[in-house]
């Protein structure tokens, strides 16, 4: 039996594959689907050729799934193809989509195995609290909504950081704090579970309306001292 964890990167989807290997589920792999459209609906992009490095420094396994123009629909088929065939549960980081949710437990019923999201309608800053707690260094890599000051591309989400995402959903339109709504996604460099955190080398800022993205272009592995 395969335990199944679709993992972006992101700072969600690697916290639930945790959460899931400290409550029974034990991860072997981490996969990641990369969209031909940058614009996905459903998955996250950016910078998703550095989730081989976390699967190195969490010693798991990993597998990079190409998803076809199609929409979600030709996206979720990629996906479906590749995930057949075992039984073990899927891990998922979904928080509050219902878009995300309706059609990932249509793929689990599809290919006949069970959804795990650890992180399901719990409070979105709940969340990020909690992963900020366990010790995981999260950098904000892509920034869309117009109140997210473009400075922060390539910053930590510190709790202080995360203070201002919510006076900020406050005081005009609400936004999501965990980035759930597209406002803001990240990369998880660092955890207390790696055996090496990534090291950025280069990476550029680009901004253009109200999105701003961080992208990474070299980045290499560097073993912690004991």
């Amino acid at each position: 039996m395969t335990v199944s964890a679709l993992v972006s990167g992101g700072k969600d989807s690697l916290y639930a594959a945790y959460l899931a290997d400290c409550q029974g589920w034990p991860v072997d792999e981490l996969v990641t689907v990369r969209p031909a459209d940058p614009e996905s609906m459903l998955f996250h992009t950016p910078n998703l050729e550095w989730v081989r490095l976390q699967a190195e420094a969490w010693g798991r396994a990993h597998r990079s799934i190409a998803a076809p123009t199609g929409g979600p629909d030709g996206e979720l088929d990629a996906l479906a193809s590749a995930l057949a065939g075992d039984r073990g549960p899927i891990v998922t980081g979904a928080i509050a989509s219902s878009y995300q949710w309706s059609r990932l437990l249509r793929l689990a019923d599809q290919v006949g195995r069970r959804l795990y999201a650890p992180l399901w309608r719990v409070d979105p800053e709940r969340v990020v609290r909690a992963e900020i707690a366990a010790g995981l260094d999260i950098r904000l890599v892509h920034l869309a909504a117009e109140r997210l000051d473009p400075a922060w591309a390539g910053e930590r989400l510190t709790d202080g950081l995360l203070d201002q995402l919510v006076r900020r959903s406050e005081q005009g339109r609400r936004l999501n704090v965990a980035g759930e709504g597209g406002e803001y996604e990240t990369l998880v460099v660092d955890a207390p579970f790696f055996r090496a955190r990534i090291e950025i080398d280069t990476a550029r800022t680009t901004a253009a309306a109200s999105t701003t993205r961080y992208d990474i272009s070299n980045a290499h592995l560097k073993r912690k001292e004991r």
